[in-house]
């Protein structure tokens, strides 16, 4: 038989839950540093700028943490 994992029902219903400003911003700079990394492969000027961008999010973030 096999090993039963409790579901907790909480954590079905997780995509219903907003995210927080800071969770957003996460997610953004993820998705710009992929970007950043595929274009640079191809275009070294384009991913530049896209790595740029991602810097950009990843200050917003540290003033969310700051709390300035």
């Amino acid at each position: 038989m096999g090993t039963f994992y409790p579901i907790n029902r909480y954590d079905m219903f997780g995509f219903l839950k907003s995210r927080t400003p800071r969770e957003k911003l996460e997610v953004r700079y993820k998705k710009l540093l992929g970007e950043a990394h595929k274009l640079s492969q191809t275009n070294r000027s384009q991913g530049d700028a896209k790595y740029a961008e991602a810097e950009a999010v990843l200050k917003e973030i540290e003033m969310l943490d700051s709390g300035a």
